[in-house]
């Protein structure tokens, strides 16, 4: 949105089930774009395809954000790695780690996920999306499955940062890169996403292909090479 644009809505909340589903009743009751539900915890946080997110609470920023765009619902993933690209962006100015992207919505530092996004999309005469974003900040241990996989700002090194101080530059560059994919600049937003990566160039395997990840394309798939073919993949888990 452009600097002009008023301040969004933010509905806090304590401990609850999911941010995600109180802000899709938000969104059915009428509730702006740009709405946002910020929770101190989450009992039954989610993660993409059905994965519980773990929090400790008030040790993380879990919050969700009413989009209602303004993009053909072919483009609404692209609202996934725009996202991304904000979280790393002000991850690495708020705290002075070195964030990484990997696809299609994890954030990482040093290989480990320090950061989740969620998009979730109700689609019919005027779209909804409800972006989820959780980012890890303060946790000193995690759950043993998660030990070797996850990390937060504490745990990493970076310059201690609460999620009060942390929401208002996450939204703003929220905000900015939205407004990017919306004015039709995809090729910076998915430029910026490349810069970010951690995917890039790394040998991978998501939803049964195999091979090199070279390139996302302009839907936001990924795009994986074996030998002289390129496969596209437009969701899965990269391992």
């Amino acid at each position: 949105m452009s600097s002009t644009a008023p301040a969004p809505s933010i509905v806090r909340v304590g401990r609850v089930d999911s941010t995600q589903a109180i802000a899709f009743g938000l969104a059915a009751q009428g509730a702006a774009d740009r709405t946002v539900v910020v929770a101190e915890s989450q009992a039954a946080g989610r993660g993409r395809r059905g994965r519980v997110w773990v929090d400790e609470p008030g040790a993380s920023l879990l919050l969700s954000v009413i989009v209602r765009p303004r993009l053909p619902p072919a483009r609404l993933p692209l609202l996934s790695l725009a996202a991304g690209v904000a979280v790393a962006e002000t991850l690495a100015e708020a705290t002075g780690l070195n964030p990484r992207l990997k696809w299609p919505n994890d954030v990482l530092v040093d290989g480990a996920k320090i950061a989740g996004i969620l998009l979730e999309s109700r689609l019919g005469a005027a779209p909804l999306v409800v972006l989820g974003i959780g980012i890890n900040l303060t946790q000193t241990q995690f759950p043993s499955p998660l030990a070797m996989r996850a990390t937060s700002v504490a745990l990493a090194g970076g310059r201690p940062v609460t999620a009060e101080a942390l929401l208002p530059p996450l939204l703003e560059a929220l905000d900015r890169q939205r407004e990017a994919l919306q004015r039709g600049a995809l090729d910076a937003v998915l430029a910026r996403w490349r810069a970010l990566a951690d995917t890039l160039g790394r040998t991978v395997s998501v939803d049964g292909v195999s091979g090199v990840a070279v390139d996302i394309d302009d839907d936001g798939a990924l795009v994986v090479a074996d030998g002289e073919r390129r496969r596209r993949v437009v969701a899965g888990e990269v391992a």
